[in-house]
């Protein structure tokens, strides 16, 4: 397996991690009834830790599909470079960083640690489309 795709493989556990992460912290603060219910009923918005680790998760699955599909775009094309393990290395540390700082509500270098993962999936598109870079 080569490294972007290693990469990938990572990403997907850290997501599955995060799942479940948000999910435990919503049921401590709902009440595991809720959690097994039908969720019908209207809720207010998680507060507090909670709260924060369901926008990083939404935050996660905002950037997510356009990772799998430019590591996916490199490897189809045989693009693989330093560029793009930069791209998909940068990627997945900046989501590893920014689960902790969103989860203590740290502020700005959090949305710093974002951009460095945006940087990662341009890397990585970059990779795909002009490989001589």
């Amino acid at each position: 397996m080569n490294f972007e795709l290693g990469m990938l493989v990572a990403s997907c556990v850290l997501f599955l991690i995060q799942v479940v992460i948000a999910s435990h912290a919503a049921s401590l603060q709902r009440g595991y009834r809720w959690t097994a219910g039908s969720r019908d009923a209207e809720m207010p918005p998680l507060t507090g830790v909670a709260g924060r680790l369901e926008r990083a998760l939404r935050n996660f699955l905002e950037t997510f599909p356009v990772f799998v599909a430019a590591v996916l775009l490199v490897r189809a094309l045989g693009r693989e470079s330093a560029l793009s393990e930069w791209g998909s290395g940068l990627y997945f540390s900046a989501r590893l960083v920014y689960l902790p700082l969103y989860a203590a509500g740290v502020p700005l270098i959090r949305s710093l640690v974002w951009n460095v993962g945006f940087l990662g999936i341009a890397l990585l598109l970059f990779a795909s489309a002009w490989p001589d870079l």
